[in-house]
């Protein structure tokens, strides 16, 4: 298993706010992850709605509906509740995000990729030492 990555400080990370998004490959395809803080707690997913594989976002870190008690699907309007990631209405209702290893310690929020959800290559040059997955 790899050293998790480093995605960025957790004061960027915006409760029920803004979330920090991070290039990652999935099966060789370039996507983009992301995480969000929601009741204190930050959580990971990839950025694909479970309807359609778009990303998610209304803008680049803007994932959360005007309340900030879900993530929302800019495209299709299908919310998610932010610590499972399961869709609770929309078209993909009873679906999921798909959820990333995501682990916050000492100021900072760190991702751990998996065997599907790897480095992305923008992601990998920031890295030294790792390779492009």
């Amino acid at each position: 298993m790899s050293e998790p990555i480093l995605i960025c400080a957790s004061a960027e990370v915006e409760e029920g706010g803004k979330g920090v998004r991070f290039p990652v490959q999935v099966w060789g395809d370039a996507c983009t992850g992301f995480v969000v803080r929601y009741s204190g707690q930050v959580h990971g997913y990839l950025n694909r709605c479970a309807h359609v594989p778009i990303e998610l976002d209304w803008e680049k870190g803007s994932f959360f509906e005007s309340s900030g008690l879900y993530i929302m699907c800019s495209t299709h309007g299908a919310v998610y509740v932010p610590e499972t990631g399961y869709c609770a209405g929309g078209p993909c209702k009873g679906g999921r995000l798909r959820k990333l290893a995501i682990e916050e310690r000492e100021g900072q929020i760190f991702w751990q990729p998996d065997e599907v959800v790897k480095i992305g290559i923008a992601l990998a040059d920031a890295v030294p030492d790792k390779p492009v997955l």
